[in-house]
């Protein structure tokens, strides 16, 4: 199966931003999607999307060159939908799993692929109420691809540590910070990137997912990080979130550290890996423990690092990228996010499952984090 690998700018972005469509009274997740996917002129392809559920939408930006200026397409995009769903009592909450939403009482839309996940996963594909943040960098030369791809798939603990809104599941604390992390990974060909030695072996790996009919486009290969057709690296890794405050902050993070491992490719510098096994450990303390959770790193003088102050260091580290893409107040946003606390510490603060979502819905409005009433 041959892969195509676009031309794309170096560290452009390009942003999806999945969200939930809920009632405004009672905050339960509702089948609305339609009433604002019905007023636009592509729900398809457009900038304001269906998703897989007809309770989801999803707000995708174009090319941009600069955070900032992604996030204010975003928030047009924001403001126009809710201008559309509020009259109706609707509105939007952005999270990895709606807080105490039955899953099984979602549908899933009319589109086969949507009828695959669900008809092929059984169980698990009709609880897949899920929400995810995908972030798009930007890379000059496809050879960078797989090597960037592997290498951020390596910060897997940073971004669910940063992203996890999902503490909830059907109205009860699952004490993970992520549980959307732990569903997601459930389906075949998610999770983990496979280290690849080239894009042959990317695309011998496509054809025999392929083969045995487990996939029938490259777009189904839905790694946590991926290469994707319109020339960028894709991450996926994160849980949707509730305010663009944070969806700024995460896109910085991202698109620095793509900017500095292009950089270092491209002066013959390796960039540094991590055993595929180290990284699932991660990946599940992560989940589990967000920023509490001591991960293992590639250095041998520091064996272990807690996500908090290994993620703190990487602001400082980025900080000249972030200068020079324009930048900076995103990133140190993620220095804000880490010590405010992210949502699922803000939802667990706020008491229960019901009061969480009340909170979420209230930082989509604000557009920012309530750290402080929270606290």
């Amino acid at each position: 199966m041959k892969i195509k690998f676009g031309r794309s700018r170096q560290s452009s972005v390009g942003i999806e931003w999945e969200l939930a469509v809920v009632d405004a009274g009672t905050l339960e997740q509702v089948p609305g999607a339609e009433v604002l996917l019905s007023t636009v002129d592509d729900p398809t392809d457009g900038p304001i999307r269906r998703e897989y559920l007809t309770s989801m939408i999803e707000l995708v930006s174009g090319v941009h060159q600069s955070v900032p200026s992604a996030i204010a397409e975003m928030r047009g995009l924001l403001e126009h939908s809710l201008s559309i769903l509020e009259p109706h009592g609707l509105t939007l909450l952005g999270a990895g799993a709606h807080p105490f939403g039955d899953p099984k009482e979602q549908s899933p839309g009319d589109k086969p692929q949507y009828r695959r996940v669900t008809e092929r996963n059984a169980w698990w594909g009709r609880r897949m109420a899920i929400n995810g943040l995908h972030i798009h960098t930007g890379i000059d030369a496809r050879e960078k691809a797989l090597p960037i791809v592997y290498g951020i798939a390596r910060f897997t603990p940073y971004f669910i540590a940063l992203s996890a809104s999902s503490p909830f599941w059907m109205g009860e604390d699952t004490k993970f910070a992520s549980q959307r992390t732990m569903m997601f990974q459930q389906l075949p060909t998610n999770g983990l990137p496979y280290h690849m030695a080239d894009w042959d072996e990317l695309e011998r790996y496509a054809s025999q997912l392929e083969g045995v009919g487990m996939i029938q486009s490259p777009s189904e290969i839905r790694w946590d990080v991926r290469p994707s057709t319109w020339g960028t690296v894709e991450n996926r890794i994160m849980d949707s979130v509730p305010s663009l405050m944070e969806v700024g902050a995460l896109c910085a993070f991202s698109q620095c550290l793509v900017e500095r491992m292009s950089r270092a490719l491209a002066v013959g510098e390796p960039i540094d890996r991590l055993p595929y096994w180290f990284m699932r450990e991660n990946k599940w303390r992560a989940a589990r423990y967000g920023l509490a959770a001591d991960v293992i790193t590639t250095r041998k003088e520091e064996y272990l690092i807690h996500v908090h102050d290994g993620i703190i260091r990487w602001v400082e580290e980025l900080r000249d990228i972030a200068d020079e893409l324009g930048c900076p107040e995103q990133l140190e946003d993620v220095r804000r996010l880490v010590e405010g606390g992210p949502s699922y510490l803000r939802q667990r603060r706020a008491g229960d499952a019901v009061s969480g979502a009340r909170l979420l819905v209230d930082e989509l409005r604000s557009a920012t984090p309530k750290f402080k009433e929270v606290e």
